[in-house]
């Protein structure tokens, strides 16, 4: 009762700010104190900024998050007149400089702090926001994350997650970070993607398999001998052993850990197949008229699977191991894209993933 007595003297800005920085145990057991707040780089990506406005203004009012857009003023202001969005719920904070595919990735350490990427990630660490969402350059988001943001106490390797939508929903860990590992980062890869499933769509004992070249323990390089004995006595996890690249989309586990560059050319691959299957049943069903018919009856159907392999679904990739809830968007991610990325933010931050994984690491 005093605390709350206390409180009522200040403003609603004053007791959130008091809130996030003093009690954050009541945070968790009292999710509605205070408005989630989610900071968008509404100039990175191909389709900047009208796909993170849209999706943004979309986000608010579907998931009654508060929204901060970082970029040009002019031009977030420009895609809300031409598209009559609501943005009550959303703040936008000024800068015409913008980082680029092409960029260096710690440039936005050094003289590019004033992008919309390096103003986002100032806002996110000063506790101006829960979490970040970005489609920008994905080295520069790395780096910004790792040395802003900070990783987790322990975590050796911040990591790609990424859903694939194969048989049953396969979470990639990790999708392009890092080149290089030891056997130790896929053990705490496999920690962090089982608690990221059971979080996010309820698996109560998701299982963790090692992407290799064949399901025998002693396949691989030293380093996958290595993970394969970490992972098999990690009593966190529950590991399924190695799994080969034809089983992933039929038979895989619910997390997959490997290296950045093998995660990086499944992902690729898995996208790239998505593309050449919807040209493939295009020719098939659009050729003549009995063709069309037959399309026509399976219309449901087709429907489903090319929904099904549309990476606007889950939205982005999280960033495993920061301090902090950080969502890579697709470069080319539209709308609807935006808006998802911007709903596995807030799934992030309501559930507690980051402090389930600090405790687990430990």
């Amino acid at each position: 009762m005093r605390v709350c007595g206390f409180l009522s003297f200040y403003n609603h800005k004053l007791k959130k700010k008091f809130l996030r920085n003093f009690l954050p145990s009541l945070l968790t057991d009292y999710s509605g104190v205070y408005d989630m707040k989610i900071i968008i780089d509404a100039m990175g990506g191909d389709n900047a900024p009208d796909a993170a406005v849209k999706g943004a203004a979309y986000a608010a009012g579907e998931y009654d998050v508060d929204i901060v857009l970082v970029g040009n003023r002019r031009e977030i202001e420009r895609v809300r007149d031409e598209n009559k969005l609501d943005m009550t719920k959303i703040e936008v904070i000024h800068t015409d400089k913008v980082l680029t595919m092409e960029d260096d990735a710690v440039s936005v350490l050094k003289g590019n702090r004033d992008t919309s990427m390096g103003k986002a990630f100032d806002l996110l660490n000063a506790k101006e926001g829960d979490a970040l969402v970005s489609a920008g350059n994905t080295g520069a988001l790395l780096s910004a994350s790792t040395i802003i943001i900070k990783r987790i106490p322990g975590i050796k390797r911040a990591a790609i997650g990424v859903v694939l939508p194969f048989e049953n929903k396969t979470l990639l860990i990790d999708a392009g970070a890092n080149k290089e590992f030891k056997g130790e980062d896929l053990r705490q890869f496999g920690i962090m993607g089982s608690i990221y499933m059971s979080r996010m769509f309820g698996i109560a004992e998701p299982t963790v398999g090692l992407a290799n070249n064949g399901t025998e323990k002693t396949k691989g390089t030293a380093e996958h001998a290595e993970a394969y004995r970490l992972l098999s006595e990690c009593g966190n996890i529950n590991f399924a052993g190695n799994i080969e690249g034809g089983d992933i989309p039929i038979r895989s586990s619910d997390v997959l850990v490997c290296d950045g560059f093998t995660g990086n050319m499944i992902l690729k691959l898995t996208e790239g197949f998505g593309v050449f299957m919807n040209k493939k049943f295009k020719r098939m069903f659009f050729k003549d008229a009995l063709s069309k018919i037959a399309a026509l009856i399976v219309r449901n159907e087709l429907d489903d699977f090319r929904r099904s392999l549309d990476k606007s679904e889950y939205g982005g990739a999280p960033l495993f191991g920061i301090r902090k809830p950080v969502i890579k968007a697709h470069g080319s991610s539209d709308a609807a894209a935006v808006k998802n990325a911007i709903r596995q933010a807030k799934i992030c931050v309501e559930s507690n993933i980051i402090e389930d994984i600090e405790k687990n690491i430990k």
